[in-house]
């Protein structure tokens, strides 16, 4: 097993996990099978409880465990499926210890940070590297560990031990590091000093990078390189230059353009690999498609503008997943994105004239001139007014929209006030005694309440629905399979009154109990969905319903 190690010096957020997806992407060019590992530092046991805004969107795998955007990333870059066991926190880890020291698992032994810590770590990493994640049920060849944070960060020092001891373990030619540091710029100068500092603090803790991977906002200067060279005591092709890209998608042919291919190569012997020639045509065919995906976006000179309605638009982040979607079926249509970004509580109508008149009427010149209409998820009732007079906007102006679980559900608010005359149609998440509760807190099957439907789960297209254009886009399918996260549904009872509105549910869940998704027959495309589609939208496979929407919206097709 390889082991490849993206750690991060100087501060946070500079780039880490694209340039770990873009390393494990040119590895699967060449062939190779690549698993990826995750290392958040924090106490959170998972990324479940925390809001948007402290660390970005949550996204959820298959098994329903929800976990860091970046393994998002490392999902669409390197088209696998990971599990709950390919995100490591510190929550994490001390839960394992504590739950076997509560076994007696240790014999009696005191219980500390090294070992006993340190080891549980590297066994599951050890254990999590070796489990397939492409479909092949072959052990990969790679696996990638991005450690979160930066080095001398105090929760980040029994992973920092651990990776210091898995790489004595694995031994030369199977483990290589990269760190990734900030390369300022101030004035016209590029500093090195950060860089020199947050090599000195990695060695000093027992691992020395074999790559420098430098961000920077401009390309590093041969003199910044050999300045980088010189005081970190690697020769210069160990510098690898990272400036800023027109998008995310370049970073890989940025990164293959300066050899780093032939450097893993080396580092790692991967010529004592065996490497399948279907995988290595297979990785071949990807490589030709990304690239043409990438340029092709630079080229492209029409556009189309979709209004993101959110609640978080303030961090972008908060809606990663929806963005990239929007991207992929974008550049699919031959159009480039023009995304804009609307704050739903800036939709409301303020009982004061003079509260935010400006930013009220800014809002709506936004959403009135978008050529699509996009609700995404969410939680909790900021907002939500908002959003449901942007979906009134849609449905009555003929304009392309798409409601993604809470979206979906305020469509259907929209709808049963202002179509089904339920005046006061709500949801329990926004007044738990309301009149006429349209959206519930969702029941099990038996009965029981349910905290989250989480995970991939089999969605049917229900009969009579063969007019549906997202059933067309996925070509007629009966059953397709989507990843979830909500906790309230549409109230069955009100399912009849809706349909004589001419409301169609074209698709159920569990056994039919559950309304999917909901579309309109006379409308370009209005189309909700419960579950989110942006999880395993890929950058050269998008998103169905993205794509309809995109493409509604763009104007390319007429159904």
């Amino acid at each position: 097993m390889k082991y490849v190690l993206v750690s991060g010096g100087v501060i946070s957020g500079v780039g880490k996990s694209v340039i770990a997806s873009s390393t494990g992407l040119l590895l699967k060019t060449i062939g190779l099978k690549v698993s990826s590992i995750k290392i958040d530092p924090y106490v959170n046991v998972d990324a479940g409880t925390m809001a948007p805004t402290e660390h970005g969107e949550v996204f959820v795998l298959d098994d329903g465990a929800e976990v860091d955007l970046d393994l998002g990333n490392y999902e669409r870059y390197l088209n696998v499926r990971l599990t709950q066991e390919n995100s490591i926190t510190t929550g994490k880890i001390y839960q394992r210890v504590i739950e076997r020291e509560r076994r007696g698992d240790y014999l009696g032994r005191t219980v500390q940070v090294v070992p006993h810590l340190t080891d549980a770590i590297q066994d599951w990493i050890e254990r999590v590297a070796r489990v397939p994640v492409d479909g092949t049920d072959e052990v990969p060849d790679v696996c990638l560990i991005e450690l979160g944070g930066s080095v001398g960060d105090i929760e980040n020092a029994p992973f920092i031990e651990a990776m210091r001891r898995l790489r004595r373990w694995a031994g030369k030619g199977n483990f290589l590091q990269i760190h990734v540091s900030l390369v300022p710029v101030v004035g016209d100068e590029q500093k090195t000093k950060p860089t020199q500092q947050a090599i000195r603090d990695m060695r000093s803790v027992g691992l020395s990078p074999d790559l420098i991977a430098c961000r920077c906002i401009q390309p590093l200067r041969s003199s910044t390189i050999g300045k980088i060279a010189q005081f970190c005591q690697v020769e210069l092709d160990q510098v690898i230059a990272v400036h800023d890209v027109p998008s995310t998608y370049h970073v890989p042919v940025l990164l293959e353009d300066q050899g780093l291919i032939c450097r893993l190569r080396n580092i790692l012997e991967l010529h004592a690999l065996a490497i399948s020639s279907s995988l290595s045509r297979k990785g071949g065919e990807a490589w030709a498609g990304w690239k043409t995906f990438t340029f092709a976006q630079d080229r492209l000179l029409d556009s189309v503008s979709i209004a993101l309605v959110g609640k978080h638009t303030n961090l972008h982040d908060s809606y990663l997943s929806v963005v990239k979607s929007l991207e992929h079926a974008s550049v699919r249509c031959g159009r480039k994105l023009n995304l804009i970004w609307v704050d739903a509580s800036h939709l409301e109508q303020r009982q004061s004239i003079q509260d935010s008149s400006a930013e009220f009427h800014k809002a709506w010149h936004k959403v009135c001139t978008a050529d699509g209409i996009l609700i995404p998820g969410g939680f909790g009732h900021r907002g939500t007014e908002g959003m449901i007079a942007a979906a009134k906007w849609a449905r009555q102006n003929k304009i392309p929209f798409l409601g993604i679980c809470l979206g979906m559900q305020l469509a259907v608010i929209e709808f049963a006030r202002n179509i089904c005359n339920i005046q006061h149609a709500s949801s329990e998440e926004f007044a738990e005694y309301c009149p006429d509760p349209v959206i519930i807190s969702m029941p099990g099957i038996d009965g029981s309440k349910l905290t989250m439907k989480l995970g991939l789960h089999p969605t049917f297209f229900q009969a009579g629905s063969e007019w549906s254009k997202l059933r067309q886009l996925y070509g007629e399918k009966e059953e397709i399979l989507e990843r979830y996260r909500h906790c309230y549904e549409i109230n069955p009872q009100y399912i009849d009154r809706l349909a004589e509105g001419g409301l169609e549910f074209i698709a159920k869940g569990d056994g039919g109990e559950r309304m999917e998704i909901l579309e309109l027959r006379d409308h370009p495309w209005f189309v909700g969905v419960q579950f989110h589609p942006e999880y395993l939208s890929k950058v050269l496979h998008p998103s169905k319903p993205y794509l309809g929407f995109v493409a509604a919206s763009a104007g390319v097709v007429s159904w």
